[in-house]
C-alpha cells in the first residue's frame, strides 16, 4: 500500500495551520491522556490505520498502559477508565458518528455528562480535539496514508 498523494507537500499552508491546532490542543487544559484516548478512539471508528498506529505509539510514549490501549475500542466493558474519560469517549463517539442516529446527533445526556467533568474552556478544547482528529482521519483514509510510515 502506498499513499495516493502527499498533503504536506501539496497543501503546506493548510497542513501548517492544522499542525497549529495540534500545538494549541497540546497546550490546552485537556489532559494529555484524555487527548490520546480521543484520538485513538475516533481513529478506530473512522478506520484510519495510520492514525490508530500513530496515536497508539504516542500514548505509549506518554506512559499509557497496554491494558488501556487494548481496551479503548471496548471502553464501556473495561474497568480501566475514569468517569471523566468515559464521558469523553462517549462524546467523541457521538460527535464522530453524527449520521448514525435517528434522533439528536449528540444527545443531551452525553453532553451533560462531559460538561459535568470539564469546565467550559476544557470542554471547548475537547470539542476541537474531536473535530480535529476527524479531519485528520478523513485526510488519512482518503489519501491512504500507510500505518507506521510516520515512524520511518
Amino acid at each position: 500500500m502506498s499513499p495516493r498523494i502527499n498533503i504536506v507537500d501539496l497543501a503546506p499552508t493548510a497542513y501548517t495551520h492544522m499542525a497549529g491546532v495540534e500545538r494549541w490542543l497540546a497546550s490546552s487544559q485537556l489532559p494529555a491522556t484524555t487527548l490520546h484516548l480521543v484520538k485513538l478512539r475516533v481513529s478506530q471508528i473512522n478506520g484510519c490505520g495510520f492514525c490508530v498506529d500513530m496515536h497508539s505509539h504516542e500514548a505509549r510514549g506518554d506512559a499509557e498502559t497496554d491494558e488501556r490501549l487494548f481496551s479503548v475500542a471496548a471502553w464501556r466493558e473495561a474497568p480501566y477508565f475514569t468517569a471523566a474519560e468515559r464521558a469523553t469517549l462517549a462524546l467523541a463517539e457521538e460527535a464522530t458518528r453524527l449520521a448514525d442516529r435517528d434522533g439528536q446527533a449528540v444527545p443531551a445526556e452525553v453532553w451533560d455528562e462531559a460538561a459535568h467533568h470539564y469546565d467550559e474552556e476544557t470542554l471547548a478544547a475537547l470539542v476541537i480535539a474531536i473535530a480535529q482528529i476527524n479531519a485528520w482521519n478523513r485526510i488519512g483514509v482518503t489519501t491512504r496514508q500507510v500505518a507506521g510510515s510516520h515512524r520511518r
